[in-house]
């Protein structure tokens, strides 16, 4: 980890193209709930890309309350997702970058996940809570952990056909 990206790295036991499907078309299920995971901070939002594809978006709503959490970059299915992210305490033109791989590997696919650009956010911002840019960046890694560890569990689970 710099200053500027945390990164982090998990497998999943399914192709890269499910791997990718299960990461936009079941965002909402694996990403979890709760003030400290969501914009809105209501128990009932749904997290979801619409439309899915590239200039499309990440949004959480909840019956007329929508926040955009950021634009959908890149779009290749099965490979790489790249998004923009938005704290709900995000000035406009604010923005960090989130770039999602999906490699395949033996028996699966290797997610690696790099959320960048926090240089670009200055250091006295709510979103650090006082920290440096390295406690920050550390602070995101581990929040991207508990992420990405619900996405690994749910894209274990047994799949219907």
């Amino acid at each position: 980890m710099t200053a500027d990206r945390a990164r982090v790295t998990t497998f999943v036991a399914v192709s890269p193209l499910d791997a990718f499907e299960v990461f936009t078309e079941e965002t909402d299920l694996w990403w979890k709930k709760g003030p400290r995971y969501r914009g809105l901070r209501n128990p009932r939002g749904v997290l979801r890309f619409e439309p899915p594809g590239p200039g499309g978006r990440l949004l959480e709503s909840f019956e007329n309350d929508i926040y955009e959490i950021g634009r959908v970059l890149v779009w290749e299915p099965g490979a790489r997702l790249v998004f923009q992210w938005r704290a709900s305490n995000f000035a406009p033109g604010e923005t960090t970058e989130v770039d999602v791989r999906f490699e395949p590997t033996f028996g699966g696919t290797r997610v690696v996940l790099e959320h960048r650009g926090w240089d670009a956010i200055r250091m006295d911002h709510p979103v650090r809570h006082g920290q440096d840019g390295a406690a920050t960046v550390a602070t995101i890694g581990r929040w991207w952990g508990d992420l990405v560890t619900r996405y690994r569990l749910h894209a274990a689970r047994p799949r219907s056909t």
